[in-house]
């Protein structure tokens, strides 16, 4: 049993016949040849151009015939993959991760680091650990880094959001506090250094801060990454009521942190790990709750082992399969709708892609490659797009399978086609050039193994008991 049977063993079997005509499949349920086209959400109404469904303000055009646009709204709040979970109410399993950074940060007064994958739900996660620390009268100042990001401006944000009556040398009663003065106005206009910082964050009473830096891995400035590093050290040097959660994308703390602190007994690091099967069940359960629709076993499982353990992609497909339901003017969900999602998916990682890699990418299927690169994709969804050989083992069960991969593999690196082959102090392994390979490899995987168990359910003779033995 190769790895893909694996994930999906117990699945029940579907009949995906939308996917077939969304995704252009020849009838031996080949993978489509790019581009993709977009079914369209709802017929057009005659010469009238298209408009849209809902107010700025989420309320129903009233000029809108659309008999679903309520629960279309509803299914927009409730699956949101351009945007994170902020709301407690949405946000599935993870809790033992989450009560694992709080006692970080409470009962050990430790700085934490938190990295990990595109599209693994560390912002997801951060929005709900801020809104448990404002719950529990935290000072919280939440920062997304940017390319561009200093020091000075972001320490000038946290800054103006601790109130100066939390200052060990003003307090409650001074008259800048009542006059509602921020730890900002002690600042002068000279750039703040990361030891002015650690000496004014050391006179916070009364009080805690919580500084969250998100995407920490888009600055792009060294002075920036030093300067956070070193007021990581002085804040862990003293007794200070401020502490430091940096997340952003990375393999581990030194990519991302760069400039690593000395003071290693202060931090915690952690990886965000994949959400199991169960979670992501739960993050669409929730999803329904919401929207008001209804998924159909068949097509919660099928979304659980297209994610792979994702929450963006989870959130992805169970919108666009929401959306193809209510085209259809049904509230229920099925597996169609999904495997219509997935050719939505597809279009949309499509459209990412470098012009080279998508070249690559339509020479790649032509050959029928992607059948052996799609499982291994998988797993490297999980490590920066890098895999290596005991990888494409586990991918394939089957030997001559599984050496036909590393001979493709190989070629492609050669050749500098999707993939290079990398060695360094972890050992040899490959990577893909463009991070949005292994998802797009991975949706076609799922789609064409779906498509083709259908097809099999629908050819295979009926297994009912011969009439002569009926009674």
């Amino acid at each position: 049993m190769n790895w893909f049977d694996r994930l999906t063993l117990g699945r029940r079997r579907g009949k995906p016949k939308a996917a077939s005509a969304a995704l252009n499949l020849g009838t031996d349920g080949d993978a489509p040849i790019l581009p993709l086209r977009r079914r369209p959400s709802q017929p057009l109404p005659g010469p009238s151009l298209p408009r849209f469904h809902a107010t700025a303000g989420d309320q129903i055009d009233p000029r809108s015939n659309d008999q679903n646009a309520s629960l279309r709204i509803r299914l927009r709040s409730a699956f949101t993959p351009a945007q994170p979970i902020t709301e407690q109410r949405m946000f599935a399993g993870r809790r033992e991760i989450l009560m694992t950074l709080i006692r970080s940060i409470e009962d050990e007064s430790l700085h934490v680091i938190l990295y990990g994958e595109r599209g693994i739900g560390k912002t997801s996660l951060l929005h709900v650990l801020a809104q448990a620390a404002r719950d529990a009268r935290y000072l919280v100042a939440y920062v997304s880094c940017g390319a561009s990001s200093s020091f000075d401006e972001t320490f000038r944000t946290v800054a103006a959001g601790i109130p100066l009556m939390f200052h060990r040398e003003h307090g409650p009663t001074s008259p800048e506090a009542e006059r509602g003065d921020m730890f900002a106005a002690l600042l002068g206009e000279a750039p703040v250094s990361a030891r002015l910082a650690s000496d004014l964050c050391a006179k916070v009473i009364d009080t805690r801060v919580l500084v969250i830096l998100d995407e920490f891995d888009r600055c792009e400035s060294a002075d920036f990454r030093r300067d956070i590093a070193e007021f990581l050290k002085n804040l862990s040097d003293r007794s200070v009521r401020v502490q430091l959660v940096i997340a952003g994308v990375a393999d581990n703390l030194a990519e991302l942190v760069q400039h690593r602190p000395t003071t290693n007994r202060n931090i915690f690091a952690f990886e965000a790990p994949r959400m199991s099967p169960d979670e992501i069940g739960e993050l669409v359960v929730k999803g329904e709750t919401a929207s008001g629709l209804r998924f159909t076993d068949e097509a919660r499982e099928m979304v659980v082992t297209a994610a792979n353990g994702m929450p963006y992609s989870a959130s992805l497909l169970s919108q666009h399969a929401g959306l193809s339901a209510l085209a259809e003017g049904r509230s229920a969900v099925v597996e169609d709708d999904v495997s219509a999602a997935l050719a939505e998916a597809l279009v949309e990682i499509h459209g990412r892609l470098t012009r080279r890699a998508q070249f690559q990418l339509r020479a790649l299927i032509r050959e029928g490659g992607h059948k052996l690169l799609g499982p291994v994709a998988g797993i490297a969804q999980f490590s920066g797009g890098r895999f290596t050989a005991d990888d494409i083992s586990q991918a394939f069960s089957n030997p001559d399978t599984c050496e036909k991969c590393r001979a493709r593999v190989e070629r492609l690196a050669a050749e500098r086609s999707l993939l290079e082959a990398v060695a360094d102090e972890f050992g040899q392994h490959y990577r893909f050039l463009d991070e949005t390979v292994p998802a797009y490899l991975w949706f076609l995987t799922v789609q064409a193994n779906f498509i083709n168990r259908g097809a099999r359910t629908r050819t295979e003779p009926s297994q009912k008991a011969p009439a002569s033995a009926v009674r």
